[in-house]
C-alpha cells in the first residue's frame, strides 16, 4: 500500500513538471509567432532594393516557422509523455521522473509534416502569401 501511495505522489509531481514544460512550449510558440509578424513587417518597411527586400522578409519567416515547428513537435512529444505517466505510473517505477520525451519521437508527426500541419501551415503560409502580394503591389505602384 505504501508503494502505491509513493507512486501516486510521484505521478502527481511528474504530471506537474510535464504540464509546466508543455506550458513553456506553448508560450514559446506564441512568442515566436509575434516575433515573426514583427520582423517580417519591419523588413518589408525598410527601404532598400525591392528585389532583395522580399528575400530578406522571407528569412525571419522561414527561420521562425522552423523554430515554431520544433517547439510544437516537442510539445506533442511531452503530451505523449503525459499520457504515458497517467496510464502507467501507478503500475511501474519505470522511467521515474524521466523527462526525456524523445522516446515518443516516432509517435508524433515528423518535422516536415508538423511544419505543414493545419495550424502552422495556415499561419505561416498566409504570411508568405501576404508578403508576395505586398511585393507585387509595391512593384506595380512604383
Amino acid at each position: 500500500m505504501k508503494n502505491k501511495d509513493n507512486l501516486k505522489e510521484y505521478m502527481l509531481k511528474e504530471i506537474d513538471i510535464i504540464q509546466d514544460i508543455i506550458k513553456r512550449m506553448a508560450f514559446n510558440s506564441f512568442m515566436i509567432k509575434g516575433w515573426t509578424i514583427t520582423l517580417v513587417v519591419v523588413t518589408l518597411l525598410l527601404k532598400g532594393t525591392e528585389k532583395y527586400q522580399v528575400l530578406i522578409a522571407f528569412i525571419p519567416l522561414v527561420v521562425f516557422w522552423f523554430l515554431d515547428t520544433y517547439f510544437l513537435r516537442q510539445e506533442r512529444m511531452y503530451r505523449k509523455l503525459y499520457k504515458w505517466v497517467i496510464n502507467n505510473r501507478l503500475k511501474t517505477e519505470e522511467n521515474l521522473f524521466d523527462m526525456n520525451a524523445r522516446r515518443f519521437e516516432n509517435e508524433v508527426q515528423s518535422i516536415p509534416r508538423t511544419m505543414f500541419s493545419i495550424t502552422l501551415g495556415w499561419f505561416y503560409g498566409s504570411i508568405a502569401i501576404l508578403v508576395i502580394i505586398y511585393t507585387l503591389i509595391m512593384k506595380g505602384g512604383c
